[in-house]
């Protein structure tokens, strides 16, 4: 007996072009972690265009050029995806995030594949404030058990858990009549092969390394931490004795930066910014450093990918007590974590966020987390005074990533979820027709504009061009973007049919006959699109 593929499916390019931040670092890799672990037959990407097909097709030729050569990877574009679901068992669909297609991806899977499969979708950033939007597109009667959303982190889990329990509170929906996807938690990952640490043992300066966005609105406020060294210079810390470098991605005209530096200068710190490192920079940063420092205060962070690095390269870590940052630094063994505190309150910004710009409430949500500036300083202070104590924590760090945050982990981790999902019971059969609410039934709400609509007692008979076309006389105009929604070669089908008149429910049966892959909407689309070129016409004979 032939053994069963298992193929993975995908409706995004996970290769992805743009400023270099935590998300797209995260797909980038994953895919590339993926790929290297191999766990699938073939592995089939659906996209949204030809110009994303032939970017990924660049990338992944670059990334895995013998699954290309070998035909294990396929580019399809997302016209494609009803006859691939209908035609292919496939093992699982997994999506680079859970906010844009999980839900939609979902219902198409429902209504064409003969195999509910698992989807899973991953999360990012989760406090923009369209974001409520996008999570109840999940709360519907075509969720099943085999969907998830994977969260990087316990923290991001317990956020996607209130957002379903406000959206329900708020629309009066229950957990049987909208259920959700099964919440999983699967880190963020390095390559621990790639970043490894470097040979400095000490002398010079105490180096603080803070690397991400550069913006007191994306991810963390600097000002809290050049306060603390300044608090240990003014208790008679050399102001030579420790430099902080501000490395990664910046707005071009953001102040910021001249405030930063003013305020460090003020206080007699060395403080030194690399923007938009290069590959190689960012290896020489952390290489270099002797502490890594991340003050998150931001909700727009929830994992905190650069901590994982920063371990990679054995560096101890400082950080605030936030999100992620909890699941990641091992107080007292791997890094300190800084006490921080935040409101309970913000009915304020919770009324005007939908009103302003995301960097706007993102700032004053971000401003009413306190990072602890004594017990930053006193933590600073600690693994300043001791090269040991920074070995030692460093060294600890190096192994907690490879043991839990590397990606050979956790690809094993995403494989276990995808089987696991697998044996969840679901019945396929009542799922086929729910429609989704938030998927407008266009024919439903505009079939009014026509004269009337096709029905089944709508006479047709082969047009002037369709009997051209069938003898090859004619041929029809097919527009870029239709070659995946018409099938020539089943059009010319319904000519022969209608070589004499026919009614268009024995039209429709007799085209399901030659064309079993199609349901009845793509046939009377089939229909539509004759009647609009003159290859079918209406006849009341």
């Amino acid at each position: 007996m032939a053994k069963k593929q298992r193929i993975w499916g995908t409706l995004d390019p996970f290769f992805e072009a743009g400023p270099v931040l935590g998300r797209m670092v995260a797909n980038v890799t994953f895919m590339r972690a993926l790929l290297g672990s191999d766990p699938f037959d073939e592995y089939h990407f659906f996209l949204s265009g030809r110009k994303e097909r032939a970017a990924v097709g660049k990338a992944l030729q670059e990334a895995a050029p013998e699954f290309m050569e070998k035909g294990r990877i396929r580019l399809m574009l997302r016209q494609e995806l009803p006859v691939m679901l209908a035609q292919t068992q496939y093992h699982c669909f997994h999506l680079s995030d859970c906010i844009t297609s999980q839900p939609f991806m979902t219902r198409m899977r429902n209504r064409y594949s003969e195999h509910i499969f698992p989807i899973t979708g991953l999360t990012h950033s989760l406090s923009y404030v369209n974001y409520g939007t996008a999570f109840i597109k999940h709360l519907w009667p075509g969720t099943t058990l085999r969907d998830s959303i994977v969260c990087t982190s316990r923290a991001g889990k317990q956020v996607v858990g209130q957002y379903f329990e406000w959206l329900r509170e708020g629309f009066g929906l229950t957990e049987t009549s909208h259920p959700a996807p099964l919440l999983s938690r699967i880190p963020l990952a390095v390559d621990s092969s790639v970043l490894t640490p470097g040979s400095k043992q000490g002398g010079g300066p105490v180096r603080l390394l803070v690397f991400g966005r550069i913006s007191h609105h994306s991810k963390m406020d600097v000002v809290p931490l050049i306060r603390a060294v300044h608090r240990l210079v003014q208790d008679g810390m050399e102001p030579g004795g420790v430099e902080i470098v501000l490395a990664g991605w910046a707005d071009e005209d953001d102040n910021v930066r001249t405030t930063l530096t003013n305020l460090a200068a003020n206080a007699g710190i060395a403080l030194h910014m690399h923007l938009r490192p290069n590959e190689k920079e960012k290896l020489e940063l952390f290489r270099s450093a002797d502490i890594f420092v991340s003050i998150a205060d931001n909700p727009q962070e929830t994992f905190g990918i650069t901590l994982a690095e920063a371990g990679a390269f054995g560096l101890p870590v400082v950080a605030s007590d936030y999100d992620g940052y909890k699941d990641i630094v091992e107080h007292g063994k791997t890094g300190l974590l800084v006490r921080t505190t935040g409101a309970g309150n913000t009915s304020d910004v919770d009324i005007e966020a939908p009103l302003t710009f995301d960097s706007e409430y993102h700032l004053r949500l971000s401003q009413r987390t306190a990072v602890d500036i004594p017990t930053l300083s006193d933590s600073l202070k600690l693994l300043i005074d001791s090269l040991e104590l920074r070995q030692t924590m460093g060294t600890a760090g190096r192994k907690r990533v490879e043991k839990e945050f590397s990606w050979p982990v956790i690809i094993r981790q995403y494989v276990e979820l995808w089987d696991f999902l697998w044996t969840e019971p679901v019945d396929a059969e009542p799922l086929r027709d729910v429609a989704h609410p938030l998927a407008p039934e266009f024919g439903r709400i505009f079939g009014h504009y026509t004269s009337d609509v096709l029905c089944d007692d709508t006479v047709l008979k082969a047009g002037r061009t369709g009997e051209a076309f069938y003898r090859g006389r004619d041929f029809p105009n097919l527009y870029v973007g239709l070659d995946m929604s018409i099938d020539l070669e089943v059009v010319k089908k319904l000519v022969f049919f209608g070589r004499k008149p026919v009614d268009t429910h024995t039209l429709i049966r007799k085209a399901s006959e030659v064309a079993p892959h199609m349901d009845v909407a793509r046939i009377e689309n089939h229909i539509l699109w004759a009647l609009k070129q003159d290859i079918l016409e209406h006849t009341d004979k």
